[in-house]
């Protein structure tokens, strides 16, 4: 990609990839979040993650998360918000996929085709694979195609 090209967003649900893989210890690791964004970055997307604030208490790496955010890689929503609404907001101000296995049931009636935006994604060994309902559904014919693949 030229460096004046702009890449698309992706908005990554911080806290819902945290949990996607966990310590021994059953901690969270921000090693999930930095190894989407890594993913995302070299799939030509341009990462927003957004975390909660209550994350720093439950992480394997506080220090580590607290860097993420004061470099900006990382935002963190208000404490005593819900950061999924802002996850939500976001991804349809930027038009952007939801990269989150988090089905967010609260938020389907004001906010149809939550489904065609989400893009759900596992981590294996810190590995990111990022599921691709085309590649996987021939039929899946969406309205539009947020995230960015034929």
């Amino acid at each position: 990609m030229s460096g004046n090209q702009r890449r698309r967003p992706a908005i990554v649900d911080g806290a819902n990839v945290a949990h996607e893989e966990y310590t021994e210890g059953g901690c969270p690791k921000v090693a999930n979040i930095v190894a989407v964004r890594e993913k995302l970055i070299e799939e030509g997307f341009e990462p927003v993650v957004i975390v909660d604030a209550a994350l720093r208490h439950r992480i394997d790496d506080p220090d580590e998360l607290e860097g993420l955010i004061q470099r900006q890689e990382v935002r963190q929503a208000p404490a005593g918000t819900d950061a999924d609404f802002f996850v939500i907001a976001t991804a349809e101000e930027m038009d952007a996929p939801i990269i989150s296995n988090d089905a967010y049931k609260p938020y389907r009636r004001d906010h149809p085709g939550l489904d065609d935006r989400r893009i759900p994604l596992m981590i294996i060994n810190g590995t990111v694979e990022l599921y691709d309902r085309a590649q996987a559904d021939p039929e899946y014919a969406p309205q539009r195609q947020p995230q960015g693949r034929p």
